[in-house]
């Protein structure tokens, strides 16, 4: 995974890193000060600024091993920059502009034009002017800042980079060790290295347990980590080169190709260039918003073009996957995965095949769902005021299981069942199933929808996976929709509940705690305890009906009746029950369809 990382920033060199600036400094070497201005797209939510890819950069020794507060050069806060939001009595916050405005001076012998900037960020009142600006347009202490001087950014340009590696060799602090470097093999590159004591901080991990300040990979900063009286990161020996080339490489994944899955980062990319809209991985974790094709459209029509050989281009490439979060200032790989592209998008393609449910409007079938939904529709409903983080955290094996199961074509765990059958169960029993039943129009329609689809679609896709690896000719008979011929007792149990649910519900009209509510649980787990006294008790309601309708129901239950071809079931397994769910599921979605055409199209979240 190193070796790959490194590989993809070959231009990447100690001392310098990608930044995200928010606001500039504008100079007109004539006029002087010029402004603030907001960098990247002001008019965009959360704008994290313009991206300069190689800015001056310390490592945290650096910064913190000489005898006064250092700061960077060129990219700082506008504390740093400007002393700005520094209170009186912060004297380190000023000792840090000082050496920042110091390193503009130094770097000005050799480069005029930050000669001109060192002169004008000297005078205190273009510092006092810079500070209103930034007061004017809420330029927040924290934010990343720079200069502009005559229409160019100096971060942009080369010419200080030679005065840069210099500066940073002169560099020491009091504790610098003078004896012969200790060389090692470089656990990325294999050659003999002298080992970077520590490494480059991962950023933009906050959002799954990480610091803001950033978190490291490879990071031994406690005595219990050390080995054969290695100090710090020597433990796992890095060039500081290659810790760079990873980090930076790392740090790009995270702000271009990533995504969050259920409390974790996952990031991945190609061995070869591949063109947006030919990758796959976005169809799976991302929401589908597209008008012209799904997810699933998307990756036929891409697996079909592979098989046809229409894309030599993608022919041979690989994908690599790497699955994080934070944890106590540190990057947790939780897993990592690489193959062959055109066995990911066979995988993916089969993935959104075997998720494909009816619709409970029972006309089409459901939408495509993301992997967080897939994962999420495992936990009860999260409450208001409920941290995110603390609501996902009982599904983070399963995050990772299902993710392999999505990108490997593997079964589903059993444990999956074991949280959504239970979770089901608690909202059949739920009013928010009544309002479905109801066809009612509320707030949370929508994701009650998207849930029951969800949680349908991965009953289905279990049982599929099951089949196949067990070459079970049920394989083939387990559809999206009804399949009145299904032989599995369990499903045909679930069938005949919604019939005696829906019959009820046409000769009583809505009774509140109605069979669903009262026997769904027993029937689904004891259905010989259930299942032939409710059938009985159901002439009750037969006699309720006009004749035709009453006769109607009568047959289909007698039709649901003839494919149990044995006993009752005393007890229902966790698998069985799951099969329970689908078959009552699917029987009401065919009921539904089968009613007066009234449209119940519903947005899903």
């Amino acid at each position: 995974m190193l070796e790959l990382l490194v590989n993809r920033a070959p231009d990447s060199k100690p001392g310098f890193s990608a930044k995200e600036v928010r606001w500039a400094i504008i100079f007109n070497s004539q006029t002087g000060f010029g402004g603030v201005v907001e960098l990247g797209n002001p008019e965009q939510k959360g704008n994290r600024g313009q991206l300069f890819p190689k800015c001056p950069a310390l490592t945290q020794p650096e910064l913190v091993s000489g005898p006064s507060p250092r700061s960077h050069f060129l990219v700082e806060t506008a504390r740093v920059v400007a002393c700005y939001g520094v209170e009186a009595g912060d004297t380190k916050a000023r000792e840090k502009h000082r050496f920042f405005v110091s390193m503009l001076s130094e770097a000005g012998k050799s480069h005029p034009q930050l000669a001109t900037i060192a002169h004008f960020m000297a005078d205190e009142k273009v510092l006092g002017d810079i500070q209103k600006a930034m007061a004017a347009h809420r330029v927040r202490p924290g934010d990343k800042v720079t200069f502009r001087l005559d229409g160019e950014f100096p971060v942009e340009q080369d010419y200080w980079h030679k005065w840069w590696q210099g500066f940073r060799n002169r560099l020491g602090g009091a504790d610098e060790d003078t004896s012969e470097p200790r060389q090692a093999r470089c656990f990325a590159t294999g050659k003999l290295v002298v080992p970077a004591k520590t490494h480059p901080k991962i950023k933009g991990l906050a959002g799954v347990g990480g610091a803001t300040s950033g978190d490291v990979l490879i990071g031994f900063d406690k005595e219990a980590y050390r080995s054969y009286g290695l100090e710090q990161s020597a433990n796992a020996a890095v060039s500081e080169e290659a810790a760079r080339a990873y980090a930076d490489s790392l740090n790009e994944l995270i702000r271009r190709y990533s995504e969050r899955l259920a409390g974790a980062m996952v990031v991945h990319w190609f061995k070869e260039r591949v063109q947006e809209e030919d990758d796959p991985l976005p169809w799976l974790t991302q929401s589908v918003q597209v008008d012209e094709l799904d997810a699933q459209e998307r990756a036929r029509k891409l697996l079909h073009s592979l098989d046809q050989g229409e894309r030599p281009d993608l022919a041979g490439n690989r994908y690599y996957i790497l699955v994080m979060s934070g944890a106590a200032g540190r990057v947790m790989v939780r897993d990592w995965l690489e193959g062959d592209f055109a066995e990911l998008v066979a995988n993916i393609n089969r993935w959104f095949s075997d998720l494909e449910i009816v619709s409970f409007a029972g006309s089409g079938h459901a939408r495509s769902p993301k992997l967080e939904s897939v994962v999420t529709c495992l936990l009860a409903p999260r409450k208001r005021e409920q941290n995110y983080d603390d609501w996902v955290k009982p599904v983070g094996a399963a995050r990772i299981e299902l993710l392999r199961a999505a990108i490997r074509g593997t079964p589903i765990p059993y444990s999956v069942l074991g949280r959504l059958v239970p979770s089901h169960r608690s909202f059949i029993l739920s009013e928010e199933w009544q309002m479905l039943l109801r066809r009612e129009r509320k707030a949370s329609t929508a994701l009650a929808y998207s849930v029951l689809h969800t949680r349908m679609a991965l009953i289905k896709a279990y049982h599929l996976r099951k089949y196949r690896k067990e070459e079970n000719t049920l394989a083939e008979k387990l559809k999206p929709e009804l399949n009145e011929d299904f032989p599995a007792v369990a499903y045909q149990c679930g069938r005949l509940m919604a019939a005696l649910a829906e019959l009820q519900r046409a000769a009583l009209g809505d009774v509140g705690a109605g069979v669903v509510q009262r026997y769904y649980t027993a029937a689904s787990t004891t259905p010989a305890l259930v299942l032939g006294r409710l059938t009985g008790n159901s002439q009750h309601h037969l006699s309720k009906l006009d004749a035709g309708l009453a006769h109607w129901y009568e047959g289909k239950i007698a039709e649901i009746w003839s494919h149990i071809t044995r006993p009752l079931p005393r007890t229902l397994t966790l698998e069985d029950q799951s099969l329970f769910a689908l078959g009552y599921y699917h029987q009401l979605a065919n009921f539904r369809a089968g009613k007066s055409g009234e449209s119940e199209e519903v947005k899903e979240d």
